[in-house]
């Protein structure tokens, strides 16, 4: 039976979907574990407004069944003044039927950002996020410094999780170290998934 690692994320600019792209390269490094890849959509500033069920290009929009369903998650946002995007803390934010069930205990659980700036919240982000995900009882990893790139980079990059640099202008790429950690936190999560599953 084929393990499944949701890969769920806001991106505005593009940087983060940059990165689920290879966070799901990563998880399908591992035998056996398939990745799926959703966005959510954006939140109005005016109301609350309903986005059509299809986005017009990029990842399908994350259904709660998506979640319930997984095996593993990592979870990604753009930094907002230290916090997670709002449309993604609003998707969390409906997840109460999922935390009733108990859908997501014990399951491994990882998160990933981007930021404008090298020291623009890129830790307290990652921190962010992980709070609803221990809520719902999962199990949470991030990347040891058994990792070379996390010694080695000069931009993103944590122990708490993947990160990048996209610059003032959201226009630099990630660089090497960068890419070589969004990868093995896939993989992780993976190779986690696939051990935590139950036979």
């Amino acid at each position: 039976m084929t393990t499944n690692v949701l890969v769920l994320f806001y991106s505005r600019h593009g940087a983060t979907a940059n990165m689920a792209n290879l966070v799901a390269r990563g998880v399908e490094e591992v035998d056996g574990v398939e990745a799926t890849i959703r966005t959510v959509p954006a939140v109005s500033t005016v109301c609350e407004a309903t986005e059509d069920g299809i986005p017009d290009d990029g990842a399908l929009y994350a259904s709660l069944e998506d979640l319930k369903n997984c095996d593993g998650l990592v979870l990604g946002s753009p930094t907002r003044f230290g916090n997670m995007a709002a449309p993604l803390k609003y998707f969390l934010d409906n997840t109460s039927t999922i935390w009733l069930s108990g859908a997501l205990i014990g399951k491994p659980a990882a998160v990933f950002t981007s930021t404008s700036s090298l020291h623009g919240g890129q830790e307290t982000t990652l921190t962010s996020m992980m709070l609803p995900l221990l809520h719902h009882g999962m199990v949470l990893a991030g990347l040891p410094y058994s990792e070379p790139a996390l010694l080695e980079t000069a931009s993103g990059g944590t122990p708490y999780g993947a990160s990048h640099l996209a610059g003032t202008d959201n226009t630099r790429q990630l660089d090497e170290h960068e890419s070589q950690l969004c990868l093995a936190l896939g993989k992780r999560i993976a190779t986690l998934a696939k051990k935590l599953k139950p036979s």
